[in-house]
């Protein structure tokens, strides 16, 4: 919640009051000075949310030694919980930035981390993709934040789109400390990130799953993990909102949705 600044009526009622001999001069005068007190008070608020928006650009090596880059959102009141943000592949952690002040408002700090190879897959020996070593890129993020004084380390959550959504199971599933899930137009396999062993390993923490009514594979994928494991399991359907975070442009809802999923789960 911003907090409200008193004050401006006080100010005009002190001016009326000194310029009492002269309604008129006194009318003028008052309105004046409290029009320009009132966009002085939008300016400092303005100016002050844009500072509280604006990202720490961090950086982290994972364990086999590649370095990740992140944007780190943070709120003001500290240590908060946290939510690592996955992006679609070929695109940049930049797809979060909109949605990552809602997210600091209601008191939950965000990092943004770009994948290697943009989420590209890798070719394996044997000329197969392969996407398992962007679970690494997520393990670090997780670990960076964990090592930060200004971050709760035990309430930490994870949100994922199109591939990301698949890393960030992955990354939960190895990792018994990630307390929440948010996973937008989720595949129960991409490429070789499987989806069903891996929510059964994810167990009975919470996860949301997040589709479009045009997206077919993405909409079949996120009813079936509803099923898998034992925890709870919440289904979000739009439509005409894309794929990915794609949805986050289209739905204008769906960034409020996610922040109250996160704070649900991790305050």
């Amino acid at each position: 919640m911003t907090p409200g600044i008193r004050g401006d009526a006080d100010a005009v009622t002190v001016i009326e009051r000194a310029d009492s001999t002269n309604r008129s001069c006194g009318s003028r005068s008052g309105l004046a000075v409290s029009v320009g007190l009132s966009a002085l008070v939008l300016i400092l608020a303005g100016a002050a949310a844009a500072r509280a928006a604006e990202p720490q650009t961090v950086s982290f090596s994972a364990r086999d030694g590649v370095q990740i880059t992140g944007s780190l959102f943070l709120p003001d009141k500290r240590p908060a919980p946290a939510v690592i943000v996955l992006h679609m592949m070929t695109r940049s952690r930049h797809d979060w930035d909109g949605a990552a002040p809602k997210f600091t408002e209601a008191g939950v700090a965000v990092l943004s981390i770009d994948f290697r190879r943009a989420g590209q897959p890798a070719i394996d020996a044997k000329g197969n993709d392969d996407l398992a070593d962007l679970v690494l890129d997520v393990e670090a993020a997780k670990a960076y934040l964990a090592a930060r004084p200004d971050i709760a380390g035990s309430r930490i959550g994870i949100a994922g789109a199109s591939v990301g959504a698949n890393v960030a199971v992955m990354a939960a599933a190895n990792d018994g400390s990630v307390k929440s899930l948010a996973l937008l137009s989720p595949s129960l396999e991409y490429r070789n990130l499987r989806m069903e062993p891996a929510l059964k390993k994810y167990g009975s923490r919470p996860a949301l799953l997040v589709a479009s009514s045009e997206d077919p594979y993405a909409l079949r994928s996120a009813r079936g993990m509803v099923a898998m494991g034992d925890g709870p399991r919440e289904l979000r359907v739009l439509s005409g909102a894309g794929h990915g975070t794609t949805m986050l442009n289209r739905d204008q809802d769906l960034a409020s949705a996610l922040v109250d999923w996160f704070v649900r789960t991790l305050l």
